[in-house]
């Protein structure tokens, strides 16, 4: 007997600065899938609207398996800016951060993340494969145990980051 299909996570509804941001690290893992890696991008933004870093999966070209968008772009941005600047900033990925940069966010001292396509989605893309699955823990679940507050948006724009994922993965 199959066991039923968990509830797909409603869609948050984004502001135009939100939009604009999570639009652009859509664009960052379309750059990502160009190069032959899997299609994730994320950029860190500062509240005055300074794109601090932003990053595209590299796992392909790199064949670092670390080389995540969101990791990436924190360790752009966490030697040029301290945990207490990282702190008003938001991150923007365009998937919902597995539970390694989950805790990278944390790490980093992130105040707020938006992500597009959440992990549940991203599931019926990756398939069945034991080298494209994660670790079914929600980034919600991570940031819950967080000692200090992270705001998390999330899933938006889920058609638009859905694009990324059709036909990118292995059968």
């Amino acid at each position: 007997m199959n066991a039923p299909l968990p509830a797909l996570p409603e869609q948050a509804t984004l502001d135009e600065r939100d939009g604009l941001y999570l639009r652009r690290a859509i664009a960052l893992a379309d750059r990502a899938r160009e190069r032959g890696n899997r299609p994730f991008g994320a950029l860190i933004v500062a509240p005055d609207g300074r794109v601090l870093a932003e990053a595209s999966n590299a796992n392909g070209e790199s064949g670092d398996c670390t080389a995540h968008a969101e990791l990436s772009a924190i360790r752009l941005a966490s030697p040029l800016f301290d945990r207490a600047q990282l702190s008003g900033a938001t991150l923007y990925s365009s998937a919902e951060p597995c539970v390694m940069c989950a805790g990278a966010i944390f790490w980093s001292a992130i105040g707020r993340v938006v992500y597009g396509i959440d992990a549940v989605r991203l599931r019926a893309f990756r398939g069945e494969r034991l080298d494209q699955k994660d670790a079914e823990l929600s980034c919600r679940d991570v940031f819950g145990a967080s000692s200090h507050a992270i705001e998390c948006i999330g899933p938006a724009l889920v058609a638009e980051a859905s694009a990324s994922h059709e036909g990118a993965w292995k059968p």
